[in-house]
């Protein structure tokens, strides 16, 4: 049964001023809070996929969608399966909240879980490779394949819509980078209005996407142990990565002083907005929050979830400054102005500053 009265619903979120200390006073910066739209932000990425493909023809009614997830684009999946008709299964690893298994069970997906890491990628590469076997095993399944689909990134163009109709001009656009495509996405239509506008992309440590070592990464729906195709490095012109500890505190202050709070993401990209507000007194800065925080009452927000990793001591207010995204291991908040994609060989600047001789 499809229910397409589910798509309008999609969207329409507010913009609110963010001014708590996350650490340090800061001007203010805005925030689109998209974990009040159904689905939460990956809900527009997940229909534009699946819209995209019943389009060319790759997705015949009814057939059924399997996709390799966090979490997050889970549950957009899961919302765009029961609008336009289709069964979902979703390909998960043993790491994933028992709350978010529930609330996707909950919402009509089948969970394939994974119970070890691959050697080399990690759970993300372990999920891969078991969603090529359970996509062969359902004849006429579609695979969206989220880091590689271009219909990700466009479908953020509704996004982009709202805020140039909500705001009077960006100045600075600060999003967490995971498959790449709401910041590829946003940052095309955006210039479009605001050409000068600047791109700051939010990874975790750990992450591969900008050119760091892999490494195990307790932050989920952010960063990444491949290179997702849809990053758009060139759109950049800095990165930060953020730490978890770094995150959880933001992710608390904006509980306690705004309100309005949310996961892994929202804590990173806010402390970033929060950084560049400061340091760039007069720029209207705005960051993009994915999620809101229902799936992380039992790790951000539960203190002996969080004294147990160590994540409840202080953190500075500034992030340490690299040259370039190789030069050293980062381990907490770390910005870098020059910005590769590492798929090139040898790594070259895609935005920024000129890497150093």
């Amino acid at each position: 049964m499809t229910a397409p009265q589910l798509l309008d619903l999609v969207g329409g979120t507010p913009v609110v001023l963010v001014d708590a200390p996350l650490p340090h006073p800061h001007p203010g910066f805005l925030a689109k809070v998209e974990c009040l739209s159904p689905g939460g932000m990956k809900a527009r990425a997940a229909v534009s996929m699946l819209a995209g493909a019943r389009s060319r023809g790759e997705l015949v009614p009814g057939a059924p969608v399997v996709e390799s997830t966090s979490g997050t684009m889970g549950v957009g999946l899961a919302f765009a399966g029961q609008a336009l008709g289709h069964p979902v299964v979703l390909v998960v690893d043993r790491e994933l909240e028992p709350s978010m298994r529930a609330l996707l069970r909950a919402h009509g997906a089948r969970l394939e879980v994974v119970d070890a890491p691959h050697p080399a990628g990690g759970w993300q590469q372990a999920r891969l490779d078991r969603l090529l076997r359970v996509r062969a095993a359902l004849p006429g399944a579609y695979w969206p394949d989220q880091y590689r689909n271009p219909d990700n990134a466009a479908g953020y163009a509704g996004l982009a819509d709202e805020i140039v109709a909500q705001v009077d001009a960006v100045d600075t656009l600060v999003c967490s980078v995971g498959t790449g495509g709401h910041s590829a996405g946003l940052a095309r239509a955006l210039r479009r209005h605001w050409p000068r506008l600047r791109l700051i992309g939010v990874d975790t440590v750990g992450s591969t996407i900008f050119g760091q070592p892999a490494r195990a990464r307790l932050m989920r729906g952010l960063g990444s142990s491949i290179h997702p195709r849809n990053v758009d490095y060139a759109a950049f012109d800095e990165v930060h990565w953020v730490g978890p500890a770094e995150a959880v505190q933001t992710c608390r202050r904006l509980a306690r002083h705004a309100f309005v709070t949310g996961g892994w993401s929202t804590g990173a990209t806010a402390r970033v907005a929060a950084w560049a507000a400061r340091t760039r007194p007069g720029d209207r800065v705005l960051a993009v929050f994915p999620d809101g925080p229902h799936r992380y009452l039992d790790s951000i927000f539960d203190d002996d979830y969080c004294a147990l990793r160590g994540l409840l001591g202080p953190t500075r207010g500034h992030p340490v400054e690299i040259p370039h995204p190789r030069a050293v291991e980062v381990t907490r908040w770390s910005r870098c102005r020059t910005v590769v994609d590492p798929r090139r060989r040898p790594a070259e600047p895609a935005r920024g500053q000129r890497v150093p001789a």
